[in-house]
């Protein structure tokens, strides 16, 4: 049963029992996303790691500008 089936099964069942209906699927996808990355910066907060810019600076000492070396400028 694919997820649009089982939204509209539920919908329908919703209506059969007054209950209001449930939320489309993926509606509140990109909530959930910031609410993922408040709760992993609290998380590195609470730890004492910085809460910002880990993945970017981790990004930049792995892909640096060709020709640079690590040290130096």
């Amino acid at each position: 049963m694919s997820i649009t089936q089982q939204y509209l099964l539920d919908t329908h069942r919703a209506r059969q029992h007054g209950d209001p209906t449930p939320p489309a699927p993926g509606e509140h996808d990109w909530q959930a996303m910031r609410e993922l990355r408040d709760h992993r910066r609290f998380r590195a907060a609470l730890t004492g790691r910085p809460a910002r810019g880990r993945t970017r600076a981790a990004l930049a000492r792995l892909f640096g500008r060709p020709g640079r070396s690590a040290g130096k400028p």
